[in-house]
């Protein structure tokens, strides 16, 4: 999954989408004018290969949405927390209609899904997360991730849990270096893996693993072990999903190697899509090496994250409970913030 350079495709940019390793897009901020010009490039995407590409974004809300004029800005996750804490169900209401929202604004300028949702404990110890999380307890996570999902899910769109096995522990950020959990495998067993263990259970259609060393259970950062994501995700856990690896140019990535090196390890691990993002040189290496792939369980996965049922943003706004939910879901947010401050994913 390669990002683009500008708001239209360059000949380079087509070039590079039609190497057959290739299988998705991820859009940034440089990447978006307006709903119009969206649509056009993500047109302008479709047609340069069958079957079609994937095309995602992190779309979160708070400080982390790309996508901002002509699009409902959404709050972060914390605010359905801090709803949560005075009535939950209206918070997993409004999580909910915040879901069906997302999906249903994306979906109309043709995206596939959004790297979202946060499943991240909220902790004091990280920046880097903060308020993308949704709570602090188990339970609230829990209960409001169901609620965005099948939000989601309502709008033709698959969720993507983030990410695994946790990051809200940890102070540094891995866009930055590579943290390091130094907690055991109980302790980290009965806080941030008993979220993804409640919503795989539920059917989670993908998950993107940390740039984060757990050094208790394995020197490689999770993105890049076999022990969590074969041993912990797929035979303890059952995940039947896709896993999307972090950008691989990340800092936090850079323990493994070089580009081709990172590349290998992660399939290696069990990634099924690796994201290579905001370098373009890194992006040619690895294609110049990485094989076909040729495996139809891996397809399968990816298969079913394209998007459903795309309406039309004229629909939209004629739909009275779209304009109910953008009232509702606009009245959540706080004071304005600032973005992360770099186009990179999330």
């Amino acid at each position: 999954m390669l990002d683009l350079e500008g708001p239209e495709l360059t000949p380079e940019d087509v070039e590079l989408l039609q190497a057959p390793q290739v299988g998705g897009v991820i859009l940034f901020s440089r990447n978006y004018h307006d709903p119009e010009q969206l649509t056009r490039l993500i047109d302008s995407i479709h047609a340069v290969r069958q079957p079609k590409l994937l095309i995602a974004v992190d779309h979160e809300g708070g400080r982390v949405q790309r996508f901002r004029e002509g699009f409902t800005r959404l709050p972060p996750a914390a605010a359905f927390g801090e709803v949560h804490n005075r009535d939950p169900g209206r918070a997993c209401r409004l999580a909910s209609m915040n879901g069906w929202l997302t999906a249903s604004e994306l979906r109309a300028s043709g995206l596939d899904f959004s790297f979202s949702p946060v499943l991240d404990l909220r902790s004091r110890a990280s920046d880097v997360i903060g308020d993308r999380a949704f709570h602090t307890d188990v339970d609230a996570v829990v209960n409001l991730a169901r609620a965005y999902i099948s939000g989601l899910k309502r709008g033709g769109m698959a969720a993507v849990g983030k990410h695994f096995p946790g990051h809200g522990s940890v102070k540094g950020d891995s866009h930055l270096a590579t943290p390091c959990d130094h907690r055991d495998l109980e302790t980290v067993q009965m806080s941030d893996l008993r979220v993804f263990e409640r919503i795989i259970a539920d059917g989670l259609p993908a998950i993107m693993p940390a740039h984060v060393i757990f050094d208790r259970m394995d020197k490689k950062p999770a993105g890049f072990s076999r022990y969590w994501l074969k041993e912990v995700l797929r035979r303890h856990l059952k995940f039947q999903g896709a896993v999307f690896s972090d950008d691989l140019v990340m800092a936090g990535a850079a323990v493994a190697g070089d580009i081709v090196d990172r590349g290998a390890a992660a399939l290696e691990a069990g990634c099924d899509m690796l994201l290579v993002c905001n370098d373009r040189e890194a992006a040619v290496r690895l294609l110049e090496t990485a094989p076909e792939s040729g495996d139809p369980i891996r397809s399968a996965r990816l298969a079913r994250m394209h998007g459903l049922h795309q309406t039309s943003r004229e629909s939209l706004n004629k739909n009275e409970a779209y304009r109910t939910a953008v009232a509702e879901i606009i009245a959540l947010n706080p004071e304005p913030e600032l973005d992360l401050g770099f186009d990179a994913p999330a």
